[in-house]
C-alpha cells in the first residue's frame, strides 16, 4: 500500500511538472504569436492594400506595380471592402495574422509548432494526473481546467490538420489557455485525491467528458463572435468614407482577419455543431443524478445554470434559423450564452453552495 502511494504521489508530481513545462512552451508559443501579427503588419501587401483600398471601385480591378530586391512584383488590386449585405459575402478575408509576408508565416510556423509541442506535454500532464488517482482526470476544478484547456488546444490544432483557415485563432487561444492554466495551478488547484462515493460512477467519464468538448468548441465559437464585432464595425467604418476611419493599428490588425461573414458563419456553425452535445450533457448529467441522489431534477444551482446556457444558445440558434438575426444582434446572444458557460462554471463553482459543491474546488 505504501508503495502504491509512493508511485500515485510521484505521478502527481510529474503531472505538476508536465503542467508547468508546458505553460512554459505556451509562452514561448504566445510570443511566436506576436511575433506574427507584428511582423505581419509591416507587410508590403498589407500597406498596399490599405493604401488603395479608398480609391477602390468594384467594377473596375487594376493592377500596381511594387518594387522588390531584384525585380518588380504586380499585385493585384484588392477588392472594394464594403459592409457585407445580409445573406451574402461580398467581403474578401483577410491574408492572416502573417499578412501575407514570408517572415510572418515563419514566425507563424514556428508558433504552431510550439503550441503542438506545448499541448503534448499538456495532454502528458493530464494523463499523469489521471494514472496518479486511477479516475477520469476531471475530478475537481483544477483538473477540469486543465483537461478543457488541452481539449480547446486540440480541437484547435485538429482545425488546422483539415486544412481549416484558422490559424488567426492562434493568439487568442494560446494567450488564455495561458490565464486558464495559471489560474488552475495557482488559485484552484487540489492536490490528487479520490472521490466522494457518489462520483465514482462511469457517468464522470460520459457527463462531464461532454461538458468539457461542449465548452471548448462553444470557447471557440466566441472567441470568432468577439472578434466578429471587431471587424464588422472596421467594414462599417471603411463603407462610409465620410465617416471616421479605422486607426493605423485597427487596420493593421483588423484587415488580416477573415471577414466580418466568415467570422459570422464560422461561429454559427460551431455552436450549431455542439448544441447537441450540450444537449446530451444535460441530459446524461439528469440520469446520472438519478442515480446518485435518487431524483433526475431537483433546481440545484448547477443545474439550473446549465438549462439556462441551454436556453441561451436555442434561443441564438432559434432567432437566427426563424426570425433570420444575422451580424451583431445574433453575435451578442451568442456571446451572453457563452457567459452564462463562464458563470456555470466559476461562478456557480466558486461562490454559491450546492449539491455540486461536494468535488471541492
Amino acid at each position: 500500500m505504501n508503495l502504491a502511494a509512493a508511485a500515485n504521489e510521484t505521478l502527481a508530481h510529474n503531472s505538476n511538472v508536465l503542467v508547468y513545462s508546458a505553460m512554459a512552451i505556451y509562452t514561448l508559443a504566445f510570443v511566436a504569436h506576436m511575433a506574427e501579427w507584428v511582423f505581419g503588419s509591416r507587410s508590403k501587401v498589407g500597406r498596399t492594400a490599405a493604401a488603395l483600398t479608398p480609391n477602390a471601385t468594384a467594377s473596375a480591378p487594376a493592377t500596381v506595380t511594387a518594387q522588390q530586391s531584384g525585380g518588380t512584383a504586380v499585385l493585384e488590386r484588392p477588392k472594394v471592402i464594403t459592409k457585407s449585405a445580409a445573406g451574402s459575402r461580398d467581403v474578401p478575408d483577410g491574408p492572416g495574422a502573417a499578412g501575407g509576408t514570408e517572415k510572418g508565416d515563419l514566425y507563424g510556423r514556428i508558433a504552431i509548432s510550439l503550441t503542438v509541442l506545448a499541448w503534448a506535454l499538456h495532454v502528458g500532464g493530464v494523463v499523469t494526473r489521471a494514472l496518479s488517482v486511477q479516475r477520469a482526470p476531471w475530478g475537481n476544478m483544477y483538473e477540469f481546467s486543465t483537461t478543457f484547456a488541452a481539449v480547446a488546444t486540440g480541437i484547435y490544432l485538429l482545425l488546422l490538420v483539415l486544412g481549416k483557415n484558422v490559424r488567426w485563432i492562434g493568439l487568442p487561444l494560446v494567450t488564455t489557455v495561458l490565464l486558464d492554466l495559471g489560474l488552475a495551478v495557482s488559485v484552484l488547484y487540489t492536490a490528487s485525491d479520490q472521490l466522494v462515493p457518489a462520483l465514482h460512477s462511469y457517468w464522470l467519464w460520459i457527463h462531464v467528458s461532454c461538458a468539457i468538448l461542449s465548452g471548448a468548441v462553444l470557447y471557440l465559437g466566441a472567441v470568432a463572435t468577439l472578434l466578429f464585432l471587431f471587424r464588422d464595425r472596421y467594414e462599417a467604418k471603411l463603407a462610409d468614407p465620410a465617416g471616421k476611419q479605422p486607426g493605423a493599428f485597427a487596420a493593421s490588425v483588423l484587415e488580416r482577419l477573415p471577414s466580418a461573414a466568415s467570422l459570422d458563419k464560422f461561429a454559427y456553425r460551431v455552436n450549431a455543431t455542439v448544441f447537441p452535445l450540450w444537449t446530451f450533457t444535460i441530459i446524461a448529467g439528469a440520469i446520472w443524478a438519478e442515480a446518485a441522489w435518487g431524483r433526475y431534477w431537483g433546481w440545484d444551482p448547477k443545474e439550473v445554470w446549465s438549462f439556462i446556457t441551454w436556453v441561451a444558445y436555442a434561443g441564438y440558434l432559434h432567432a437566427r434559423a426563424t426570425a433570420g438575426w444575422k451580424g451583431r444582434k445574433a453575435a451578442w446572444l451568442g456571446l451572453i450564452a457563452f457567459a452564462c458557460y463562464l458563470f456555470n462554471y466559476y461562478g456557480v463553482n466558486i461562490f454559491v453552495t450546492g449539491l455540486h459543491s461536494y468535488a471541492g474546488v
